[in-house]
């Protein structure tokens, strides 16, 4: 308990300043005003639960709606995770990073209050509850993969120290009532050192995302959201997940999917068929050879997530020509199918499975 009040201590203040942009408003709030905005966590208020636990919909006294994350047992391990997600949000503040409302930490109740986002996660419209009614048409999908990749590349290079986010995915970016994205969950962010070139860790995150280096050796950089963004752009440009099952036996990469069709130049059968081949084709070729530039095995040859933004933006088409020409788009080597198994990451205890869809929600962990 000493270092979470070590931690919070001198942040409670409801008025702070980033870089002077604007005045940023959070508070501690008591367990009685959260049971209350909440109808005691009541089941019909549940918007989906995690690992870390479950995270409720409720609507304050003023009339103001708020999202609850919950943890489900208190733990010196979870403690250290919901200290982490309360500095790291008290912290940053962007229009494209999910903004704290408050905490409270009262006996051995974690808890930690966002404003609510009513159209839930990204995942939720791509394949979970929401995917039926076709709400991400390709405008709304490059604005969330601009808005998305703003957010990480202020984590990486304007947030003071600069931070790792460690989860990038779908469940982890929320959509406003714009669609705007907003990137959330900071359970597992590493603050970077000045001066530091990666952090060694123990393995966190979600199969599919994992970078190779991170995955093997715990060396969580910069680069290892580059990759995991990565990912998230072809799911977000083709419908499918990370990984896709293709017998009892066999499962399948995203990647191992796409990049035989961008070496073949096949771009429309890479676009998600929800899409009915209303996209802009220069946009998803733009976003298809980018996600696989940012998913190369070796993480020197992956961009920086600036080079990112003005990629994707069409602000670098000289660079983006180039990668056309860089070797893994002229490599026409057999691809190996992804076994299950796969290697020992599997077997790492702090490793996060893929979520199940149906428990998989907007305001996850």
């Amino acid at each position: 308990m000493a270092s979470f009040a070590k931690l919070c201590c001198g942040k409670s203040t409801s008025n702070r300043k980033d870089k002077g942009k604007k005045t940023v408003r959070w508070r501690i709030f008591s367990l009685k005003e959260l049971h209350s905005a909440t109808n005691n966590f009541n089941y019909d208020n549940k918007l989906g639960e995690g690992g870390f636990g479950s995270v409720y919909w409720g609507q304050l006294w003023d009339g103001s709606q708020i999202a609850v994350k919950r943890l489900k047992v208190w733990s010196t391990k979870a403690d250290m995770e919901f200290s982490v997600e309360v500095e790291i949000l008290g912290r940053v503040r962007h229009k494209n990073l999910l903004s704290l409302r408050g905490y409270c930490a009262e006996g051995q109740e974690r808890l930690i209050v966002y404003d609510y986002m009513p159209n839930l996660s990204l995942l939720s419209h791509l394949h979970g509850q929401h995917s039926a009614e076709y709400l991400l048409d390709w405008e709304r999908r490059m604005n969330i993969i601009i808005g998305s990749a703003e957010g990480i590349a202020y984590l990486h290079h304007h947030a003071v120290p600069h931070i790792i986010h460690r989860d990038i995915k779908a469940s982890n970016v929320l959509l406003d009532s714009d669609f705007n994205a907003q990137v959330a969950d900071f359970g597992f962010a590493k603050l970077i050192p000045d001066g530091a070139t990666h952090v060694t860790t123990r393995v966190k995150g979600t199969l599919g995302y994992l970078a190779p280096e991170y995955a093997m050796l715990g060396k969580a950089s910069e680069s290892c959201d580059v990759y995991s963004f990565g990912i998230l752009l072809l799911e977000l440009a083709s419908g499918k997940k990370p990984i896709e099952k293709l017998n009892p036996t066999t499962k399948r990469t995203i990647i191992d999917w796409a990049l035989p069709l961008v070496r073949q130049r096949k771009f429309d059968e890479v676009a998600d068929p929800k899409l009915n081949g209303n996209y802009v084709e220069e946009e998803l070729k733009r976003v298809a050879i980018v996600a696989l530039v940012c998913t190369q095995n070796q993480p020197e040859k992956r961009p920086n997530m600036l080079e990112v933004v003005d990629l994707l933006k069409g602000e670098s088409e000289e660079k983006l020509s180039d990668l056309q020409n860089e070797q893994i788009f002229k490599e026409e080597v057999p691809l190996a199918g992804f076994q299950d198994g796969l290697s020992s990451v599997d077997d790492k205890s702090d490793l996060i499975s893929e979520e199940q869809d149906s428990k998989e929600v907007a305001h996850s962990a």
